[in-house]
């Protein structure tokens, strides 16, 4: 039946179709890079036998603010027949007042044509099977509020140990005067960097209000040195946090600088030399 329905939609020429009958199905994905940057990716699946050109495409949840919308080219997608495609699309303020469910539904509304035939408005069910925008809408409200009591960021100064194995990084957290506290239960080891077992990382930092400005040291080794550790890393300098703030629990990533990116870059490539 599914099928027949297919068929009768794209006969029809004129009637968008729902559900999954849809010519295009949407499932919401999220590599590395994305990750880094609060973005995501809508993978776009052509189910027909002829290629169709997307012009827009959105995805709503109720876990966000607005659309989440890909800002397509001048002239559109192509989706070559039963192929998938992903496109990049940048997450908008998470809506932090409703309840963060995983099941919440998730609609796409896409602009398309097929060769020769009007464009089509289609609006349907999308699908998330790893939980992507569950995991990121969390964690963006978890750093509002963690921002709200103190900003974290890191040093851009590395102290390098004299034998090159490991290093200093600073964690600078600066009290902002909010009313509660926050606590770093924490921190977690990147792709790229690892604590040391004899030097471990803090844990249970409790920031109260009218605290003074706090430097936490970070002693740091490589965490993997295979070839490609540094040419393909996307998220290994940045640092997970897993922090406490009132009733919410919830990982809040700091971000190296360029210019401390560059230095951890250095150091890991220096300390991974087959000469240590």
């Amino acid at each position: 039946m599914p099928l027949l329905a297919a068929c009768d939609s794209r006969d029809s020429g004129s009637q968008p179709t729902r559900g999954s009958a849809a010519p295009i199905t949407v499932e919401v994905n999220q590599s590395r890079d994305q990750y880094g940057k609060m973005a995501i990716l809508i993978q776009l699946t052509n189910t027909t036998d002829t290629p169709l050109t997307v012009t827009g495409a959105r995805v709503d949840s109720s876990l966000f603010d607005g659309g989440i919308s890909w800002q397509p080219s001048k002239d559109g997608l192509e989706l070559p027949p039963h192929q998938p495609k992903s496109i990049p699309a940048d997450l908008p303020a998470a809506a932090c007042g409703t309840s963060e469910d995983a099941s919440a539904k998730i609609q796409a509304k896409l602009n398309y044509s097929e060769p020769g035939k009007e464009p089509l408005e289609e609006t349907a069910d999308a699908s998330d099977p790893f939980g992507v925008l569950t995991r990121n809408a969390g964690e963006l409200c978890i750093a509002a509020e963690a921002a709200a009591v103190a900003t974290m960021v890191l040093d851009p100064g590395l102290e390098i140990a004299a034998d090159g194995s490991t290093a200093v990084v600073r964690l600078i957290v600066t009290p902002v005067g909010a009313t509660q506290s926050l606590t770093i239960e924490s921190i977690d080891g990147t792709t790229l960097l690892a604590e040391t077992p004899t030097d471990p990382w803090p844990r249970n930092v409790t920031i109260a209000p009218g605290d003074a400005v706090r430097a936490l040291s970070l002693r740091i080794r490589p965490a993997r040195c295979d070839p490609h550790a540094v040419a393909e890393d996307k998220v290994g300098t940045l640092l997970p946090l897993r922090v406490k703030v009132g009733e919410r629990q919830g990982l809040v990533k700091i971000a190296a600088s360029p210019e401390l990116r560059g230095r951890i870059y250095d150091f890991v490539t220096a300390a991974c030399a087959p000469t240590r």
